[in-house]
């Protein structure tokens, strides 16, 4: 038979209420009867009713984590790290992905399956200010992502503009001055591709070197093949660089493979440089050198943050929290 709370409680010479204050971690309590307990716990092989004990609190135990697409390595990695930190707290994670679809997104707010979880973690990307009202939930959200800025609700993201600045002008330290760009989207006003082309530029003009858009290249998705494909549309029309600044890390392994095709060595002939400090990174041939954005602070923050607003945290201000950055120098753009 199950092993219950009575019975926890008579080997522990306790009682039960003393127990089910142990188990929900109740503070004040003698670290000698705590002992005793979780000794008790530990013979007896005593598993706590979850359910019971969430339908008695009004949670779940569960958070959700809401992606726009997990076959880009930066979602996966980010994901992965969320459950580690979610896990680390007792809690589990329901993972969900809106392909970056508006609809989609909106739905994922307002449907039913928000009941099954006590918060979201929110990545949007087809989302925009406009749909700032929204965001305006009668649960606890935590926004990740470069969209929706000042919004209603907490907001944990990375440092673009600044992480875009200082990667490129990692290549300019090294001497590079025909800087191409991979990743480019035409005409976005809002979001990582602009971001990053805006500290890419910043730091042009910082060293007196001219914008050029005949070596930027424009995709629509950032995956391998879309840096390979815009990587063989500049090699094609001649384009002239010495450097290559991929706007994340899959679309500069994708760059870089198109140029060792081509016979162009890397570093040698051309520099390259990505963007999100992705795993992988670290055993491309060359090493790729890449901005790490913090991702670990990201999902540590977004998990505590959200698991604050759950317990009922007093600040009812929102709050913006950006993460630091650092520069990974490896092979493929030394330093």
């Amino acid at each position: 038979m199950a092993v219950t709370l009575h019975d926890v409680a008579r080997l522990a010479e306790v009682s039960i209420k003393t127990v089910s204050n142990v188990i929900n971690d109740y503070p004040h309590i003698r670290p000698a009867t705590r002992q005793k307990v979780e000794n008790a716990i530990a013979e007896l092989g005593y598993t706590p009713n979850l359910t019971a004990r969430n339908l008695r609190s009004g949670r779940t135990g569960a958070i959700a984590l809401a992606l726009p697409d997990l076959g880009l390595a930066y979602f996966a990695e980010l994901a992965a790290q969320v459950i580690q930190e979610a896990e680390a707290a007792g809690v589990a994670v329901l993972v969900e992905q809106t392909g970056a679809d508006r609809d989609r997104e909106l739905e994922l707010l307002r449907g039913p399956r928000r009941k099954l979880t006590d918060g979201l973690i929110f990545s949007p990307l087809g989302m925009s200010d406009e749909d700032v009202a929204a965001l305006r939930v009668d649960y606890p959200l935590v926004l990740l992502g470069e969209r929706i800025f000042d919004g209603p609700t907490d907001h944990v993201t990375m440092r673009n503009v600044d992480a875009a600045r200082a990667a490129t002008e990692h290549l300019i330290a090294s001497g590079h001055r025909r800087i191409a760009v991979v990743g480019a989207h035409a005409g976005e006003l809002v979001g990582s591709a602009a971001l990053r082309m805006k500290g890419y530029r910043e730091a042009l003009e910082g060293a007196g070197i001219p914008y050029d858009d005949d070596i930027v290249g424009y995709t629509t998705l950032w995956h391998r093949a879309n840096g390979a494909d815009s990587m063989r549309e500049l090699l094609d029309r001649g384009a002239h660089f010495d450097a290559v600044f991929g706007l994340n890390d899959t679309l500069a392994l994708g760059a870089m493979r198109v140029l060792q095709e081509a016979g162009r060595h890397v570093p040698d002939d051309v520099a390259v440089i990505g963007f999100d400090g992705l795993d992988e990174a670290k055993y491309s041939i060359p090493s790729l050198t890449t901005v790490d954005p913090g991702r670990e602070w990201i999902a540590r923050t977004a998990v505590s943050t959200l698991l604050e607003r759950i317990a009922g945290t007093p600040d009812p201000e929102p709050r913006t929290m950006f993460a630091d950055f650092r520069i990974l120098d490896r092979e493929s753009a030394p330093a």
